[in-house]
């Protein structure tokens, strides 16, 4: 057994504490250690099929709260940990890789090892993943958030934004909605990108039954329009939060390795630089949680598309 799953194996047997209620039929999950719970600022966590532009999202929501004046870490939880490099200009080591480093001694850490000032004050983690096939992602994620509470760096924290994996809902990558207010889903008006989200919300309404966790809206991004999403929101309860066009600067702006806020600005790029301060400003005055029911599969079907 080699050591992250030594250390995986150490921690979840000290955490296997029987849950009050079921997350979900058939759930083998457990409630998170109190100790862990993030109490002193407000937490979201982004989700959405894989490729549809979450870190591009996290990212640029990012700056925009920190030109709101709040203080801002954003938490990349994919083992290709890409999800802020716009905001530092390089791939971060991961909290797995500086752990491996120093033989999963946390104590050796400095916060430097691992948290990385990026663009307007941005602070930025990326939690990385364990090898493909060895481990869970939410022994990362737990393990970042214990290193951040040891490093007492969440309490000069007013906005956390967890940037997860793709559209996996396993435990493990649901681990964040553990600790995240509300849960926000990245998504394109295309089928896969619906069909995906439908999957996200069934996921977040299983945390809710023991979390605080509950659904805040879609953000409907890379559309021109968001007629199938519109049609998918009046039937589950969805709302749309936020509306980013599929523009040609977005895509330069991830080759560019910076936020939309550092590229030359146009009419267009305004525009949608506005849209992210309205979506912050939203997000930090509060969000209703949303009551939504998602659908079965075949649902999802018959709803999408044209006749």
């Amino acid at each position: 057994m080699n050591e992250l799953n030594k250390n995986h194996a150490t921690a979840t047997a000290g955490s296997q504490t029987p849950a009050k209620g079921a997350d979900g039929e058939g759930s083998v999950q457990v409630h998170m250690d109190p100790s862990m719970i993030i109490d002193t600022a407000k937490v979201f966590s982004v989700y959405g099929k894989g490729g549809i532009g979450k870190s591009t999202t996290s990212s640029n929501l990012s700056v925009a709260f920190s030109k709101l004046g709040k203080r801002v870490l954003q938490i990349g939880c994919d083992p290709k940990h890409d999800s802020t490099f716009t905001l530092t200009k390089q791939l971060m080591p991961t909290v797995i890789d500086v752990l491996a480093s120093v033989e999963f001694h946390a104590e050796e850490l400095r916060i430097d090892d691992f948290v990385y000032e990026g663009y307007n004050g941005v602070m930025c983690v990326e939690a990385g993943g364990p090898p493909a096939g060895t481990g869970c992602g939410g022994y990362v994620v737990g393990q970042t958030v214990k290193l951040l509470k040891e490093h007492h760096l969440l309490e000069d924290t007013d906005v956390v934004i967890f940037d997860v994996l793709g559209d996996v809902v396993c435990g493990g990558f649901a681990a964040p909605l553990q600790h995240a207010d509300r849960a926000l889903i990245v998504a394109a008006n295309d089928f896969d990108s619906i069909f995906a989200m439908n999957r996200i919300v069934a996921a977040i309404e299983a945390k809710s039954k023991n979390y605080g966790v509950r659904v805040g809206g879609v953000i409907a991004n890379r559309s021109a329009g968001t007629d199938e999403i519109d049609r998918f929101n009046d039937v589950v309860g969805m709302k749309t939060l936020a509306h980013f066009p599929d523009l040609d600067v977005i895509r330069k702006s991830r080759l560019k390795k910076s936020t939309l806020f550092e590229m030359d600005t146009s009419p267009e790029l305004e525009a949608v630089q506005n849209e992210y301060l309205q979506l912050a400003e939203t997000l930090w005055a509060g969000v209703d949680p949303l009551e939504v029911s998602p659908l079965k599969d075949r649902e999802i079907f018959d709803l999408l598309g044209f006749d």
